[in-house]
């Protein structure tokens, strides 16, 4: 019993530790020698899940959003969509530079706040999804504490791991 335990509690512990947190980068602009240094601030890789937040960044950076319906712990494509282009270094540079990140998940397993499953359950009624994985790219804008989103086009699973998909998102971000 004593060796279930503390093998218990390893595991445990290697869990935590396989775990990481990416963390911005940002360096304070300073003057040394009458040398400027400039300030690099570079967008968090974060995948949102509250639609009203998600809006608001993407209105100040200027950037559309993309929008990812999954069921991610029972929907085989999402997974390997995810496995094969949204958790790859490639997708994390090309997302900073040009969208907003927004999860709208549908899981059977795990949890969600009432809240959240009420926005995803509204926004897959608004965006008419029938499958998974869907990934819209939208701009959206408030007027009068009513979000309005204006599609530019969707996609889902690509064939091809990160080239390929980003070379069709590239294509949709052109037309906007």
């Amino acid at each position: 019993m004593k060796y279930k335990i503390v093998l218990f509690l390893l595991l445990g512990i290697l869990n935590l530790q396989a775990q990481t947190v990416k963390k911005t980068k940002v360096k304070k602009a300073t003057k040394t020698e009458n040398k400027s240094v400039e300030v690099e601030k570079e967008m968090p890789f974060v995948w949102h899940t509250d639609m009203n937040k998600a809006v608001a960044l993407s209105n100040s950076s200027k950037k559309p959003m993309l929008l990812f319906f999954t069921g991610s712990d029972w929907c085989g494509w999402c997974i390997r969509l995810q496995k094969e282009v949204l958790k790859t270094p490639e997708f994390e540079t090309w997302a900073k530079k040009n969208v907003v990140l927004v999860e709208l998940d549908y899981p059977r397993r795990t949890p969600q706040t009432p809240e959240i499953q009420k926005q995803n359950a509204e926004l897959q009624q608004g965006f008419q999804i029938q499958g998974f994985p869907t990934i819209y790219f939208v701009n959206a804008d408030m007027k009068d504490g009513k979000v309005n989103f204006v599609p530019i086009d969707k996609t889902g699973y690509v064939a091809g791991g990160p080239a390929a998909w980003l070379a069709v998102a590239d294509g949709i971000l052109a037309k906007k």
